[in-house]
Order: structure tokens, then C-alpha cells, then sequence
């Protein structure tokens, strides 16, 4: 058993993690810090899509989402989600909104894809406004990163994959 492990923390170094909003990454290192007078230990993560480095503390790390990347044998069922096309999607563009930000704010690959997917989807029947256009940019990267990392291949392979099983509808 790792020294981690033993501590009890969540992840150990090296582990692959999924910070809501902020992307895919790797725990690279456990550190003791001070902030603001206080003493606890971090979770160094270093961000894959932009190789930003975040600290984010150890008891915190649940609530704030973090997870581990979805496993590689999950890959299918997120691909069939993005090829399902009996999806009703929301016509009040605020309500859409609020319910995607929701979504991708989670953290959870599944309602991430459905961003992705149901945004995909409303891009080419209308024009999606510059927020939704974002929105659903944030949401395909997410996805497209994290999926490159579960099945250890490069993101432009993933992106293909992705991109794929939106169009098949």
C-alpha cells in the first residue's frame, strides 16, 4: 500500500483526476503548505489541456468534485450517449443555459456529454450565441481530454472519436 493511501487520501501521486471546470489531470504531489496562517496538505495537480498547476486542499477535494478519470471501459457508454438522437432539447435559451452550466459544473462525464452533445445538436439546426458557443467548447474539451486520458491516447485521436459519434445523427 502506498504511503498516501495509508494517510488516507482520495489519490495518490500520479493518479489521473478530473477537476470540474478546470480539465483533466495529475496529482504531482501531496505537499504540507501554510496558507494564511493555516498548515494542510494540498493536492498538487497539474492541469493537462493548459499545464496549469492548481493546489487545492486535501479535505476539500471531494467537495469540489474532483474525481478520478472515468475508467476505459466506460469510453462506450459515453459514446452511445453522443449518438443518441431522441433527445428533447430546451427551447428557452436561459433555461438551456442555467441546466448546461449545471451540467458541466458537475463534473459528471455523462451530464458533460449531454452538454456536448445537445449543444452539438442545436449548433446546426440554429446558431448557438457566443455563451452557448463557449459553453459547448468547454464541455467537448472535457470531454475529449478526459477520454484521451482513460484510453492513453492522444487528444487529437480522441477528438476524432468524439467528433465521430456526434455526427452520427
Amino acid at each position: 500500500m502506498s504511503k498516501e493511501k495509508e494517510k488516507g487520501y482520495l489519490f495518490k501521486v500520479g493518479d489521473k483526476i478530473v477537476y470540474p471546470m478546470h480539465g483533466v489531470g495529475t496529482v504531482d504531489s501531496i505537499e504540507r503548505k501554510e496558507v494564511l496562517g493555516q498548515k494542510a496538505e494540498f493536492f498538487i495537480i497539474k492541469i493537462v489541456n493548459n499545464g496549469m498547476k492548481v493546489m487545492i486542499p486535501v479535505k476539500n477535494a471531494a467537495t469540489v468534485g474532483i474525481r478520478s478519470v472515468v475508467p476505459k471501459s466506460e469510453v462506450k457508454k459515453i459514446l452511445e450517449l453522443l449518438k443518441r438522437s431522441d433527445v428533447k432539447i430546451e427551447e428557452d435559451w436561459k433555461i438551456r443555459y442555467e441546466n448546461n452550466v449545471n451540467k458541466v459544473k458537475s463534473g459528471n462525464i455523462m451530464e458533460v456529454s449531454e452538454v456536448a452533445r445537445d449543444l452539438f445538436r442545436r449548433g446546426r439546426e440554429k446558431e448557438l450565441s457566443i455563451m452557448e458557443r463557449k459553453l459547448y467548447e468547454s464541455a467537448y474539451n472535457l470531454l475529449v481530454h478526459e477520454i484521451a486520458m482513460s484510453k492513453n491516447i492522444n487528444v487529437e485521436e480522441a477528438g476524432n472519436i468524439v467528433s465521430e459519434a456526434l455526427s452520427v445523427s
